[in-house]
């Protein structure tokens, strides 16, 4: 096992692939959309508050564009009463939390970078800026920490206080202290509200009273909450959770490996096969539950490396697959998705996909009689996916030319 979580150990170039469409262009294609990030470790220098200094195996988060932080902490969709100004909403879940399992983080830009704009420099001063703001946004007003968690908080700092210092880079302004992989995934309103409706529900056990959250590595931990959040939506099956220790050692979710599972996944052209469809249970949800393609457009994967202009975190970080690491294959798959435009890049992406889909449009053939109603929403959702093709192209070219492509992180 120590070979296996050694595997892809050393300083990770976040650079690559960087970020082919600034936000804005991306959601101007598609407004609604998830966001999981795997996120490395977190080092920071002496002499700023608490020594937090994370494990090569990093963290993953989860951001939700069209999803806003509701009146009372939950998740409700950014169009109705009571949502914020924002457009989307950042989830961490940290073993800090005692009654939730998740806090929400309201803004993109925020929940990323603090609020920091490009060429600004991460200093003492914009560091605690940072967490005046938080506190401000009263990101824990509703969470209640294990008191155990706020030990690593410099002694004499209050409580409240504590709960910011040594949150930061972890569950909010996460890009300040780390370096990410991330993939976005394009929803629908009814898939969205089916991830607000899960993601309310892991909560609510704790916010209730009913019993105190543990944090585990291997029967509960942050990637299992991401990926079954996208599990609700239709992406994929639902990776059990609590379940008995030595099964759970066997097989738990690590924020590299998904950051790639998800991209392969996501960009399967197996599942465009209709018959391969109907047999995978979580795309045959897709398409029937959903009226989705089970692989569709808009799959893309993009990067940023910690805040460079930094005297507050360290900027070369690790962060390892759990993976053999000779013969593993999640190195060579990584390598793969760096290394095709049409995984990072939206507009290559979305021509590949038309040509696919126009292909298996002139291809189709019989299918048993017994997926008949499969079939038909299948193809109905593919022409659905045709038809939106030139609009979302459009939007995409219409939204570069508003925006100035400098946003302090690698843009290619």
């Amino acid at each position: 096992m120590a070979a296996l979580w050694l595997a892809g150990c050393g300083a990770v170039d976040f650079s690559r692939p960087g970020i082919a469409d600034p936000e804005p262009g991306y959601a101007a294609a598609f407004p609604l959309y998830a966001e999981f990030c795997a996120l490395s470790q977190i080092r920071k220098r002496p002499g700023f508050g608490a020594e937090i200094r994370g494990d090569i195996g990093g963290h993953a988060v989860l951001y939700l564009n069209g999803a806003c932080r509701g009146p009372d902490g939950t998740l409700i969709p950014c169009d109705a009463p009571g949502a914020g100004p924002e457009e989307g909403v950042g989830l961490s879940m940290n073993a800090h939390f005692r009654n939730a399992k998740w806090v929400a983080v309201p803004g993109r830009d925020f929940f990323f970078e603090g609020g920091l704009r490009p060429g600004e420099t991460l200093n003492r001063a914009r560091y605690a800026e940072v967490q005046a703001e938080a506190r401000r946004l009263g990101l824990y007003n509703t969470i209640a920490f294990h008191p155990e968690a706020l030990d690593k908080a410099p002694a004499g700092l209050d409580p409240e206080a504590a709960r910011y210092e040594i949150s930061i880079a972890t569950d909010y302004a996460i890009g300040l202290g780390r370096g990410r992989y991330c993939a976005r995934v394009p929803v629908t309103r009814p898939q969205m509200l089916a991830m607000i409706r899960f993601l309310n529900a892991e909560n609510a056990p704790y916010r209730g009273g009913a019993r105190d959250f543990r944090w585990s590595i291997f029967q509960d931990n942050c990637i299992h909450l991401a990926h079954n959040a996208l599990a609700a939506a239709g992406f994929w099956q639902p990776w059990p959770t609590n379940m008995p220790l030595p099964l759970a050692i066997l097989d738990f979710p690590v924020p590299k490996n998904e950051f790639v599972n998800l991209m392969r996944r996501g960009n399967n052209p197996a599942l465009l096969d209709p018959e391969a469809a109907f047999a995978d249970p979580a795309a045959r949800r897709a398409v029937l539950d959903f009226a989705q393609l089970p692989v569709r457009p808009g799959i893309i994967a993009l990067s940023a490396p910690a805040w460079a202009a930094n005297e507050v975190y360290e900027t070369e970080l690790g962060l390892i697959f759990y993976d053999e690491p000779t013969i593993g294959p999640y190195r060579g798959w990584l390598a793969a998705i760096l290394a095709t435009p049409r995984d990072h890049a939206l507009e290559p992406n979305l021509r590949w996909y038309a040509a696919r889909l126009h292909r298996l449009r002139e291809e189709r053939r019989a299918l048993p009689p017994e997926m008949a109603e499969f079939e038909r929403r299948f193809y109905a959702a593919l022409d659905r996916e045709l038809a939106a093709t030139d609009t979302r192209l459009d939007r995409l070219r219409e939204a570069r030319a508003r925006i100035a492509p400098a946003t302090g992180l690698a843009l290619r």
